[in-house]
């Protein structure tokens, strides 16, 4: 199965204390130069920029910049439980293509996919569901969670 940009994850990669201690670094703070992540993990700034390259290249990590999307103009978000009928991989593929959604996840239980959209309004998001995800070939059903407050969002949970 392709991770969110692209790399394989039926075999993952085999990630040492080191590098995960580089991981929670970043996370801190996504700017930390390299040489003060080398000092707090113990390694130099070019042995730390050659595995902050590796983990980038092998797919484990991204540095990214995260808004908040209410702050950039994007007015409204919300998680679509999607059930499928026949093959999973096709509408999954479809979902992943379209820019507003920025999440997608196979389940078991109630749904068959979760997907988390990021739309400008509310007429965005009924364009999304109403035209663009109930359209495509073996959607059955749909429901939305529309959020009306973000109380929590945190990216440090891969160093636990």
């Amino acid at each position: 199965m392709a991770s969110r940009n692209g790399h394989d994850r039926t075999s993952p990669p085999s990630i040492d204390s080191v590098s995960l201690a580089i991981i929670e670094q970043l996370q801190e703070d996504g700017r930390r130069p390299y040489a003060a992540i080398g000092k707090a993990v113990g390694l130099s700034e070019a042995a730390v920029r050659q595995r902050v390259q590796k983990l980038l290249d092998q797919g484990v990590m991204q540095i990214v910049a995260v808004t908040d999307p209410l702050t950039v103009g994007f007015r409204r978000q919300a998680m679509v439980g999607i059930n499928v009928e026949g093959d999973l991989d096709p509408v999954a593929d479809a979902l992943t293509t379209m820019e507003e959604v920025e999440y997608v996840v196979m389940t078991a239980g109630s749904f068959d996919l979760l997907i988390e959209i990021v739309c400008e309004d509310d007429d965005h998001l009924l364009e999304m569901i109403n035209k663009r995800i109930r359209t495509l070939p073996g959607v059955r059903t749909t429901e939305s969670f529309v959020y009306l407050k973000l109380r929590k969002q945190t990216y440090t949970w891969g160093t636990r």
